[in-house]
């Protein structure tokens, strides 16, 4: 799986972390379509690492495990239709980024990389730290001051050193860069292109856990929009594998109506100001001002003949209450599929899941 440059071709160098090309500023990405081959899967690997000949990774790398990877699939019936729910929020560190960490990390391990930084809203810096421990990889994360508390303590107690910046996630952003353009490599989950494969895996269990069958529709919160388009590519990959390239599950990615981007350049509504802005929202972890893949989110989606939808502030927290009183705890930022699923229930093609993202212990 050859990884390059999106601008100017260059293929990504041998050696170092470069998180955008040095010749032209491009953004990195795999050229092919993920390789998936039944025939390779390693079953005595546990969760993702089955997957590990999809990963692009270098010949005989490590695994960086914690056991991310295969979460449960529960059914409920919800506004009158029987829906399956992915338990992301059960994964090693509370959330569906250890599927990407995972893979990050064994990249900077194969890459001899002892140190790194990451910048984040919450939970990707918090999976990033366990995965940086369990790799003995330095870390610091850069958050944004309003983070809270939950995942705050979890990167300390990760070992992680936690740098909050006052103001927005774009701040953190910014902040993160200065130490970046130094010689610390930067393990951003979100211009590196290598967590995709990795979030590729999410599609690979549900059709495993649909005894072998497409789903007809996902829905899931989108806020840079890297699990949609990894799930995108995993889907993809599946239909390549088992010959059924007529077979395309509808996705559904949701925003809080309060930071919208993806919304409006879907919609073709990006005048609205009000969408593109990082008002405050109780769904923190979507709220990306910036989506560096946009373009190709988007693309996905239409691809599915799916599309976004965006969810209002008051209907977050009822939306939490009632996944709870399902048994699904968790965050708000992973309850506005609930809203999303009341608004597009009537349209999907069964099977029908809607992917639970973060835990609510990481809320307070």
């Amino acid at each position: 799986m050859d990884i390059f440059c999106t601008n100017c071709d260059r293929v990504y160098p041998p050696d170092g972390l470069p998180y955008l090309c040095p010749t032209c500023g491009g953004l990195y990405d795999f050229r092919n379509p993920i390789p998936l081959d039944p025939g390779q899967m390693d079953q005595s690997q546990p969760g993702i690492w089955r997957y590990h000949h999809t990963f692009g990774l270098p010949p005989n790398s490590e695994p960086v495990s914690l056991g991310e990877g295969s979460t449960p699939l529960q059914w409920a019936e919800v506004f009158g239709r029987k829906v399956a729910f992915k338990c992301e929020f059960l994964n090693p560190s509370g959330s569906f980024k250890d599927r990407g960490s995972a893979v990050i990390a064994a990249w900077l391990q194969s890459r001899s990389i002892s140190e790194a930084v990451e910048d984040s809203s919450g939970n990707a810096g918090a999976s990033f730290a366990a995965y940086a421990a369990r790799a003995g990889i330095k870390a610091k994360v850069f958050i944004p001051e309003s983070t809270s508390g939950p995942k705050r303590r979890q990167i300390e107690a990760y070992g992680a050193e936690l740098v909050p910046v006052p103001g927005m996630r774009t701040d953190a952003a910014k902040a993160v860069m200065t130490v970046a353009e130094g010689s610390t490599a930067y393990a951003s989950h979100v211009y590196l292109p290598f967590n995709l494969p990795g979030y590729a895996t999410c599609a690979y269990e549900i059709f495993e856990q649909l005894e072998n069958k497409m789903p007809g529709s996902v829905i899931l919160p989108t806020g840079q929009g890297g699990l949609l388009l990894g799930l995108s590519r995993g889907l993809d990959a599946l239909r390549i594998a088992i010959n059924q390239d007529n077979t395309i599950p509808k996705l559904i990615g949701v925003q809080a109506r309060a930071c919208a981007p993806l919304w409006a350049m879907f919609t073709g509504d990006a005048g609205e100001a009000e969408l593109v802005t990082e008002n405050p929202t109780l769904a923190e972890g979507v709220k990306v001002i910036n989506p560096i893949r946009g373009d190709p989110v988007v693309k996905a989606l239409i691809a599915s003949n799916g599309y976004l939808c965006v969810v209002d502030e008051d209907e977050i927290l009822p939306g939490r209450d009632a996944l709870a009183r399902f048994g699904f705890y968790v965050e708000p930022t992973s309850a506005i599929v609930w809203s999303a699923l009341e608004q597009t229930i009537q349209d999907l093609p069964d099977p029908v899941v809607v992917v639970l993202t973060g835990s609510g212990y990481k809320y307070e």
